[in-house]
């Protein structure tokens, strides 16, 4: 069967809006992998440092605080 140019055009349309839309929503899940790593490793850092100023016994490591903290020792 042989395709008509109308066809064939539209095929193409609708590939090139296929593709495009991949690209867009490929874009924005990286964005928001980023900014969700980002955020979940800068509340890292500030409890790891909240733990060890505060919460940690003398030659306790922060991991053995938190440990501790959840009473699974």
């Amino acid at each position: 069967m042989a395709k008509s140019k109308i066809v064939k055009g539209v095929q193409k349309i609708s590939d090139g809006v296929v593709n495009g839309y991949k690209k867009i929503e490929t874009g924005v899940v990286d964005g928001y992998r980023k900014i969700e790593t980002g955020a979940v490793e800068g509340y890292t850092k500030m409890e790891d440092k909240f733990v060890d100023a505060f919460l940690t016994k003398d030659g306790e490591t922060v991991e053995e605080a938190k440990k501790r903290l959840k009473g699974s020792n």
